[in-house]
Protein backbone atom coordinates (compact mmCIF):
# COMPACT_ATOMS: atom_id res chain seq x y z
CA UNK A 1 0.00 0.00 0.00
CA UNK A 2 1.22 3.49 -0.80
CA UNK A 3 1.46 5.89 2.13
CA UNK A 4 2.14 9.49 3.07
CA UNK A 5 3.20 10.96 6.42
CA UNK A 6 1.83 14.45 6.95
CA UNK A 7 3.03 16.65 9.79
CA UNK A 8 2.31 20.13 10.97
CA UNK A 9 5.34 22.40 10.79
CA UNK A 10 6.47 21.41 14.28
CA UNK A 11 7.53 18.06 12.81
CA UNK A 12 11.16 19.05 12.37
CA UNK A 13 12.32 16.98 9.42
CA UNK A 14 15.99 16.55 8.61
CA UNK A 15 17.26 18.12 5.37
CA UNK A 16 17.22 14.67 3.74
CA UNK A 17 13.61 13.95 4.73
CA UNK A 18 12.47 17.34 3.43
CA UNK A 19 13.30 16.02 -0.05
CA UNK A 20 11.42 12.74 0.49
CA UNK A 21 8.02 12.80 -1.29
CA UNK A 22 6.55 10.46 1.33
CA UNK A 23 6.61 13.35 3.82
CA UNK A 24 4.52 16.51 3.60
CA UNK A 25 4.28 19.53 5.90
CA UNK A 26 1.24 21.68 6.69
CA UNK A 27 2.50 25.03 8.03
CA UNK A 28 1.38 26.97 11.06
CA UNK A 29 1.51 30.77 11.09
CA UNK A 30 3.76 32.62 13.54
CA UNK A 31 3.17 36.15 14.76
CA UNK A 32 5.47 38.58 16.51
CA UNK A 33 3.61 41.82 17.23
CA UNK A 34 2.28 42.90 13.80
CA UNK A 35 4.57 40.64 11.76
CA UNK A 36 3.24 37.32 10.46
CA UNK A 37 5.52 34.52 9.30
CA UNK A 38 4.47 31.34 7.49
CA UNK A 39 6.34 28.38 8.92
CA UNK A 40 7.23 26.73 5.61
CA UNK A 41 10.39 26.33 3.53
CA UNK A 42 10.78 30.13 3.45
CA UNK A 43 11.21 30.35 7.25
CA UNK A 44 14.34 32.31 8.19
CA UNK A 45 15.30 31.35 11.72
CA UNK A 46 17.91 34.07 12.28
CA UNK A 47 15.55 36.86 11.20
CA UNK A 48 12.73 35.40 13.29
CA UNK A 49 14.92 35.18 16.41
CA UNK A 50 15.83 38.84 15.96
CA UNK A 51 12.14 39.76 15.82
CA UNK A 52 11.43 37.74 18.97
CA UNK A 53 14.36 39.23 20.88
CA UNK A 54 13.36 42.79 19.96
CA UNK A 55 9.73 42.37 21.03
CA UNK A 56 8.50 42.73 24.64
CA UNK A 57 5.69 40.32 23.81
CA UNK A 58 5.65 36.54 23.51
CA UNK A 59 5.37 35.25 19.91
CA UNK A 60 2.11 33.50 19.00
CA UNK A 61 1.24 30.61 16.74
CA UNK A 62 -1.91 29.92 14.71
CA UNK A 63 -2.81 26.42 13.61
CA UNK A 64 -3.58 25.51 9.98
CA UNK A 65 -7.22 25.58 8.92
CA UNK A 66 -9.14 22.30 8.44
CA UNK A 67 -9.37 23.17 4.75
CA UNK A 68 -5.55 23.21 4.50
CA UNK A 69 -5.33 19.72 6.00
CA UNK A 70 -8.21 18.51 3.82
CA UNK A 71 -6.31 19.60 0.73
CA UNK A 72 -3.28 17.63 1.93
CA UNK A 73 -5.45 14.51 2.25
CA UNK A 74 -6.44 14.83 -1.42
CA UNK A 75 -3.38 12.92 -2.57
CA UNK A 76 -3.13 9.61 -4.46
CA UNK A 77 -1.57 7.70 -1.56
CA UNK A 78 -3.90 5.13 0.01
CA UNK A 79 -2.77 5.39 3.65
CA UNK A 80 -2.34 8.78 5.32
CA UNK A 81 -0.70 9.26 8.72
CA UNK A 82 -0.97 12.72 10.26
CA UNK A 83 1.24 13.73 13.21
CA UNK A 84 0.46 16.93 15.11
CA UNK A 85 1.82 19.06 17.88
CA UNK A 86 0.45 18.17 21.33
CA UNK A 87 -3.19 19.19 21.65
CA UNK A 88 -2.23 20.81 24.98
CA UNK A 89 -0.15 23.33 23.05
CA UNK A 90 -2.09 23.91 19.84
CA UNK A 91 -5.41 23.42 18.07
CA UNK A 92 -3.65 21.69 15.19
CA UNK A 93 -4.82 18.20 16.20
CA UNK A 94 -8.47 19.27 16.28
CA UNK A 95 -8.08 20.98 12.91
CA UNK A 96 -6.61 17.83 11.36
CA UNK A 97 -9.39 15.64 12.80
CA UNK A 98 -12.08 18.02 11.54
CA UNK A 99 -10.43 17.94 8.10
CA UNK A 100 -10.73 14.15 8.02
CA UNK A 101 -14.49 14.44 8.48
CA UNK A 102 -14.73 17.11 5.80
CA UNK A 103 -12.69 14.99 3.38
CA UNK A 104 -14.83 11.89 3.91
CA UNK A 105 -18.07 13.86 3.52
CA UNK A 106 -16.87 14.98 0.10
CA UNK A 107 -14.86 12.00 -1.14
CA UNK A 108 -15.92 9.00 0.95
CA UNK A 109 -13.86 6.83 3.35
CA UNK A 110 -10.07 6.84 3.25
CA UNK A 111 -7.38 5.45 5.55
CA UNK A 112 -6.49 8.61 7.49
CA UNK A 113 -5.00 8.35 10.98
CA UNK A 114 -4.49 11.57 12.97
CA UNK A 115 -2.06 11.22 15.89
CA UNK A 116 -1.81 13.71 18.74
CA UNK A 117 1.92 13.37 19.37
CA UNK A 118 1.72 14.52 23.02
CA UNK A 119 5.01 16.09 22.01
CA UNK A 120 6.63 18.48 19.55
CA UNK A 121 9.62 18.77 17.23
CA UNK A 122 11.94 15.85 18.00
CA UNK A 123 9.02 13.82 19.36
CA UNK A 124 6.96 14.26 16.21
CA UNK A 125 9.94 13.27 14.08
CA UNK A 126 10.56 10.18 16.19
CA UNK A 127 6.96 9.05 15.65
CA UNK A 128 7.20 9.79 11.92
CA UNK A 129 10.37 7.72 11.53
CA UNK A 130 8.77 4.84 13.42
CA UNK A 131 5.70 4.93 11.17
CA UNK A 132 7.99 4.97 8.12
CA UNK A 133 9.71 1.81 9.39
CA UNK A 134 6.39 0.03 9.93
CA UNK A 135 5.08 1.00 6.49
CA UNK A 136 8.27 -0.08 4.76
CA UNK A 137 8.00 -3.46 6.51
CA UNK A 138 4.65 -4.02 4.76
CA UNK A 139 2.49 -3.72 7.87
CA UNK A 140 -1.22 -3.10 7.28
CA UNK A 141 -2.78 0.30 8.03
CA UNK A 142 -4.76 -0.67 11.14
CA UNK A 143 -1.78 -2.37 12.74
CA UNK A 144 0.48 0.59 11.97
CA UNK A 145 -2.07 2.82 13.72
CA UNK A 146 -2.10 0.62 16.83
CA UNK A 147 1.70 0.34 16.98
CA UNK A 148 2.16 4.10 16.46
CA UNK A 149 -0.19 4.89 19.35
CA UNK A 150 1.71 2.48 21.63
CA UNK A 151 5.00 4.03 20.55
CA UNK A 152 3.70 7.53 21.33
CA UNK A 153 2.55 6.47 24.80
CA UNK A 154 5.97 4.97 25.63
CA UNK A 155 8.02 7.87 24.25
CA UNK A 156 9.26 10.67 26.52
CA UNK A 157 10.21 14.21 25.49
CA UNK A 158 12.63 16.51 27.33
CA UNK A 159 14.08 19.94 26.65
CA UNK A 160 16.57 22.41 28.09
CA UNK A 161 16.30 26.14 27.46
CA UNK A 162 19.35 28.32 27.01
CA UNK A 163 17.18 31.45 27.21
CA UNK A 164 14.29 31.92 29.66
CA UNK A 165 13.00 34.93 27.74
CA UNK A 166 9.92 33.18 26.34
CA UNK A 167 8.93 31.86 29.77
CA UNK A 168 9.24 35.38 31.14
CA UNK A 169 7.23 36.93 28.31
CA UNK A 170 4.37 34.42 28.53
CA UNK A 171 4.05 34.91 32.28
CA UNK A 172 5.36 31.50 33.38
CA UNK A 173 8.36 33.12 35.02
CA UNK A 174 8.21 36.35 37.03
CA UNK A 175 10.77 39.07 36.54
CA UNK A 176 12.33 38.24 39.92
CA UNK A 177 12.56 34.54 39.11
CA UNK A 178 14.05 35.35 35.72
CA UNK A 179 16.59 37.66 37.36
CA UNK A 180 17.79 35.04 39.83
CA UNK A 181 17.79 32.28 37.22
CA UNK A 182 19.86 34.41 34.85
CA UNK A 183 22.23 35.70 37.54
CA UNK A 184 22.84 32.22 38.96
CA UNK A 185 22.88 30.61 35.49
CA UNK A 186 20.07 28.24 36.46
CA UNK A 187 18.73 26.19 33.54
CA UNK A 188 15.49 24.20 33.87
CA UNK A 189 15.24 20.63 32.60
CA UNK A 190 11.71 20.29 31.26
CA UNK A 191 9.70 17.27 30.24
CA UNK A 192 6.27 16.27 29.00
CA UNK A 193 3.83 13.69 30.34
CA UNK A 194 0.90 12.93 28.02
CA UNK A 195 1.54 16.25 26.32
CA UNK A 196 1.57 18.36 29.49
CA UNK A 197 4.82 20.27 30.08
CA UNK A 198 6.42 19.76 33.50
CA UNK A 199 9.67 20.78 35.14
CA UNK A 200 11.81 17.71 35.78
CA UNK A 201 14.84 19.34 37.38
CA UNK A 202 17.30 22.19 37.05
CA UNK A 203 21.05 22.67 36.97
CA UNK A 204 23.57 25.45 37.25
CA UNK A 205 24.95 25.83 33.75
CA UNK A 206 23.62 24.77 30.37
CA UNK A 207 25.91 21.77 29.83
CA UNK A 208 25.11 20.38 33.28
CA UNK A 209 21.41 20.71 32.48
CA UNK A 210 21.93 18.79 29.23
CA UNK A 211 23.67 16.04 31.21
CA UNK A 212 20.75 15.85 33.64
CA UNK A 213 18.34 15.64 30.71
CA UNK A 214 20.28 12.63 29.42
CA UNK A 215 20.17 11.08 32.90
CA UNK A 216 16.37 11.29 32.86
CA UNK A 217 16.26 9.80 29.37
CA UNK A 218 18.43 6.85 30.45
CA UNK A 219 16.38 6.33 33.60
CA UNK A 220 13.03 6.24 31.82
CA UNK A 221 13.83 4.27 28.67
CA UNK A 222 13.62 0.50 28.33
CA UNK A 223 15.70 -1.47 25.81
CA UNK A 224 17.53 1.55 24.35
CA UNK A 225 19.29 -0.72 21.86
CA UNK A 226 15.90 -1.08 20.14
CA UNK A 227 15.10 2.64 20.25
CA UNK A 228 15.95 5.76 18.31
CA UNK A 229 16.79 9.04 20.04
CA UNK A 230 15.97 12.26 18.20
CA UNK A 231 17.63 15.55 19.12
CA UNK A 232 16.38 18.89 17.79
CA UNK A 233 18.20 22.15 18.40
CA UNK A 234 17.39 25.81 17.90
CA UNK A 235 20.51 27.47 16.51
CA UNK A 236 22.69 25.32 18.75
CA UNK A 237 24.48 22.49 16.89
CA UNK A 238 27.10 22.32 19.65
CA UNK A 239 24.42 21.65 22.26
CA UNK A 240 22.96 18.88 20.10
CA UNK A 241 26.42 17.34 19.71
CA UNK A 242 26.91 17.38 23.50
CA UNK A 243 23.57 15.62 24.03
CA UNK A 244 24.46 12.96 21.46
CA UNK A 245 27.80 12.31 23.15
CA UNK A 246 26.22 12.18 26.61
CA UNK A 247 23.55 9.76 25.41
CA UNK A 248 26.19 7.50 23.87
CA UNK A 249 27.96 7.35 27.24
CA UNK A 250 24.78 6.23 28.96
CA UNK A 251 23.08 3.85 26.55
CA UNK A 252 23.54 1.99 23.28
CA UNK A 253 20.74 3.50 21.17
CA UNK A 254 19.87 1.92 17.84
CA UNK A 255 20.23 5.33 16.21
CA UNK A 256 20.63 8.97 17.21
CA UNK A 257 19.22 11.56 14.80
CA UNK A 258 19.93 15.30 14.96
CA UNK A 259 17.69 17.89 13.32
CA UNK A 260 17.11 21.64 13.46
CA UNK A 261 13.97 23.39 14.66
CA UNK A 262 11.70 25.16 12.20
CA UNK A 263 9.45 28.03 13.25
CA UNK A 264 7.03 26.54 15.77
CA UNK A 265 9.68 24.74 17.81
CA UNK A 266 11.82 27.88 17.63
CA UNK A 267 8.96 29.74 19.34
CA UNK A 268 8.90 27.23 22.20
CA UNK A 269 12.60 26.41 22.51
CA UNK A 270 13.91 29.93 21.82
CA UNK A 271 17.48 30.62 20.79
CA UNK A 272 19.79 27.81 21.97
CA UNK A 273 17.17 25.37 23.18
CA UNK A 274 17.69 21.61 22.79
CA UNK A 275 14.89 19.00 22.61
CA UNK A 276 15.26 15.25 23.08
CA UNK A 277 12.74 12.50 22.37
CA UNK A 278 13.30 8.79 22.92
Amino acid sequence: MSYKIIGDSCLDLTDELKKDPRFQMVPLTLQVDNTQVIDDETFDQKSFLKLVKASPNCPKTACPSPETFKKAYECPEEDIYVITLSSHLSGTYNSAVLAKGLYEEEHGPKNIKVIDSWSASAGELNIALYIEELCESGMEFEQVCREAEKFKEDMRTYFVLESLDTLRKNGRLTGLQAFFATTLNIKPVMGAIEGVIIKEDQARGFHKALGKMCDYAKKNIKAPEEKRAVIAHCNNPEGARVVKEELMKRANFKEIVITETAGVATVYANDGGVILAC
